[in-house]
């Protein structure tokens, strides 16, 4: 189990990252004029934000 543990924490700090990165690279699309890249951003930070809550979810009950 504690491995499993330290797989969900480095699994929630990497999605951390990942969103982190999109949302940067978010406003760098909004700069620029381009809603397409804008909207690819959001969803998928969207879909990262919720993996990260359910990740969170299984370990707190760990």
């Amino acid at each position: 189990m504690v491995n499993r543990k330290k797989r969900l924490k480095k699994g929630i700090k990497s999605i951390n990252e990942q969103i982190e990165i999109h949302k940067i690279k978010k406003e760098q699309a909004e700069r620029d004029d381009f809603p397409e890249l804008v909207n690819y951003y959001e969803k998928e930070i969207k879909a990262k934000e919720e993996s990260m809550r359910k990740k969170k979810a299984i370990l707190d009950k760990q």
